[in-house]
């Protein structure tokens, strides 16, 4: 027979430390990605592509995740589980403009979309283990 512990709510301090570092390591390791695509040639550069909207949007991205998973962390049984469930769910979604950018945006091409998107996986994925226990128990 299996035993149900119960979830521990995190605390303020802990969900802002968790938050924060979703934060910086977001933010680092987009900008470390972009760096290499960059510096690869494979991908011509846009807009979209450059630093200001990609380390600003990896930063909105992560406190936006930090903020879902204090709300879930106090209103659900398993914040965690939940969670998870969310951030696959909002990371498909997040797909759908960078795919309206491929058709609206001349300068845009398919690895160049690709890279965006790969970079919304980073985002979602540093921040499931970072906001979660998910993978550490």
């Amino acid at each position: 027979m299996s035993t149900v512990t119960p979830t521990v709510r995190p605390t303020r301090s802990v969900l802002a430390r968790r938050g924060l570092t979703a934060v910086a390591v977001s933010v680092a390791a987009n900008g470390l990605l972009l760096a290499l695509v960059l510096a690869s040639g494979a991908v011509q550069p846009f807009m979209p592509l450059s630093y200001p909207p990609v380390l600003f949007l990896s930063a909105v991205g992560a406190i936006g995740a930090t903020l879902v998973y204090g709300v879930l962390s106090r209103r659900v049984e398993n914040p965690d589980r939940t969670f998870l469930r969310v951030a696959v769910a909002a990371l498909v979604l997040s797909f759908l403009p960078d795919i309206g950018i491929l058709f609206g945006d001349p300068q845009a091409t398919i690895p160049g979309v690709v890279a965006l998107m790969a970079m919304h996986v980073v985002v979602a994925v540093v921040c499931v283990g970072a906001l979660t226990k998910i993978g550490r128990e």
